[in-house]
């Protein structure tokens, strides 16, 4: 380390009308080190990463790169200073080749033989192995994560954003990705990593900086600290963990079969869904795993019924449902929790209590509706209410719109408003996708505890140890197709990794899957967020 930072954050602040995002924030980042930046969900972390990256004007507070105060009146100035960012959402064109994608965001007047060759070259060189005439359409999420990485690359930058880079890897992926990550900082490049994975934090990381309610609460060093200690540094209270008994399956309905089920892809960049068979009964949670892409909303869609199968495809207590409708279905006990939260889950400028109402609709209307026309408002909001107080969703008045929600309280509401119908199947898409340790833990019990009363739970997520820790069965989604779900005792993290990356039969236990790892989680590593 220099006696100069490479990048410094003095009292950085920002207002958005009546809301302090960032309150006198102060962060140092020094040259070759990686920097996490922690928080929980609306704690203000992607506004101080805008900030450093031109992408919104602070209200008040200071940005000194290099030991000099710096204006960034928008992200080319950030670039030209030498700060790139790696976004978590991909902005990358399917329909394009690798060359063309990188191409857009850099100045114009290269060749592209000669933009391909470097891409090929930086590529290689940094163990992210691209082919540049490739069709991105074609490739896995973890060779698109690669693009943008080495799009960030070829404009040569000394600090490197990266916002939850391994939220979409498998973790043989993900290793490769930490590697890279080692060897940038060897050659004096910072990385500020922000992720939800403390594991990770621990074993790359040299520095944390935490934020909580848009306040600096903390700065430690991740291989001193645990799991547990960084996330209740994270959330103010220390985190309850997830308690899953194992479950009494033995004269369990089955409330869920798929039965060689097809689905034809809908477009172009769809994946067809092909032979999927798995029998899920009351009581239980099946996980199936996968890399984002594998057919995980196309099967979402035909279990709910938002896509038709044949009749016999679907099963829900012993009813062929493959071609009826979501309603008829709903009707059975089943509910859904899909993985799009405002665009899908809820309708943003509706209240919450009118969302309520939303999936209510054939199993539960008469109870919430005067002639099915005239809806009963005190009856919709005291269920509103109650949903909120079991969840503990925070809002700022009784009954607001679903849009104004935080994301991560909204994903509470979501989860909540469905498992507050008792119903006997619930099919859930990335239950706790981008919030935070307290939340995340809040569902997962929450999840656990429906199936144990009865209920069949199908989860489908790309968290790891998240399917680990609430699973009672695996199973993998690779191309449209699905493995046996076998006994969470029966699997492990390789073997998970390697069915999502399309490794079939029997996968070996000796993978080596080794880094060069920063620290020791002191302990054992069960990831808290």
């Amino acid at each position: 380390m220099t006696s100069v930072p490479l990048l410094e954050a003095k009292g950085l602040t920002k207002r958005f009308g009546t809301l302090l995002a960032n309150d006198a924030v102060d962060l140092v980042v020094q040259p070759g080190e990686i920097h996490a930046l922690l928080g929980e969900n609306g704690a203000g972390k992607s506004t101080l990463v805008k900030m450093l990256y031109g992408s919104l004007e602070p209200t008040a507070g200071e940005i000194i790169w290099k030991g000099k105060k710096v204006h960034l009146k928008d992200p080319a100035e950030a670039r030209k200073l030498g700060i790139g960012m790696v976004f978590q959402h991909f902005s990358l064109f399917d329909s394009m080749t690798v060359v063309e994608n990188i191409a857009l965001a850099l100045p114009k007047g290269q060749k592209m033989s000669d933009l391909a060759k470097r891409i090929e070259q930086v590529s290689n060189e940094y163990g992210l192995p691209l082919k540049a005439n490739n069709l991105v359409a074609d490739l896995s999420v973890g060779e698109r994560q690669r693009i943008e990485i080495v799009r960030c690359l070829l404009q040569d930058p000394q600090l490197i954003i990266m916002d939850e880079p391994t939220s979409v890897l498998t973790p043989q992926e993900a290793e490769l990705l930490f590697k890279t990550l080692l060897r940038l900082a060897s050659e004096g490049r910072s990385i500020l990593y922000i992720s939800h994975r403390l594991e990770e934090v621990q074993r790359i990381c040299d520095t944390a900086t935490i934020l909580r309610h848009g306040k600096l609460v903390a700065q430690c060093t991740p291989s001193q600290e645990t799991a547990s200690s960084l996330a209740s540094l994270m959330v103010g209270s220390s985190v309850k963990s997830v308690e899953r008994e194992k479950a009494d399956l033995s004269n369990a309905p089955v409330r869920l079969q798929l039965e060689h089920l097809d689905l034809p892809a809908s477009g172009p960049f769809a994946i067809e869904l092909k032979d999927i068979c798995l029998s899920l009964k009351g009581g239980e949670v099946v996980a199936i795993a996968g890399v984002a892409g594998n057919g995980q909303s196309e099967l979402f869609d035909a279990i709910s019924g938002e896509r038709a199968t044949l009749a016999d495809a679907v099963v829900i207590d012993g009813q062929k449902v493959g071609n009826k409708s979501i309603t008829i279905r709903r009707k059975l006990g089943a509910a859904f929790v899909p993985e799009e939260r405002l665009s899908h889950a809820v309708v943003p400028s509706l209240r919450l209590s009118e969302n309520v109402l939303l999936t209510r609709h054939g199993s539960d209307v008469p109870s919430m509706t005067r002639k099915g026309m005239f809806i009963k408002r005190t009856k919709t909001g005291k269920v509103g209410q109650r949903i909120a107080e079991n969840f503990d969703i925070r809002k700022g008045e009784p009954d607001p719109n679903a849009g104004s929600l935080s994301g991560g309280n909204l994903q509470k509401f979501v989860v909540g408003r469905e498992i507050d119908r008792s119903p006997t199947i619930l099919i859930v898409s990335q239950p706790t996708w981008g919030v935070d340790a307290g939340a995340a833990a809040l569902i997962r019990q929450a999840l656990i505890d429906l199936a144990r009363k009865g209920t069949a739970v199908l989860v489908i997520s790309q968290d790891l140890d998240e399917i680990f820790e609430i699973a009672d069965r695996i199973a993998v989604i690779n191309k449209g197709s699905l493995s046996e779900a076998k006994p969470v005792e029966e699997m492990t993290l390789e073997r998970v990794g390697l069915l999502m990356g399309g490794v079939h039969g029997d996968a070996p236990d000796d993978v080596d899957l080794s880094i060069p790892a920063k620290a020791t989680p002191e302990d054992g590593g069960s990831n808290a967020a």
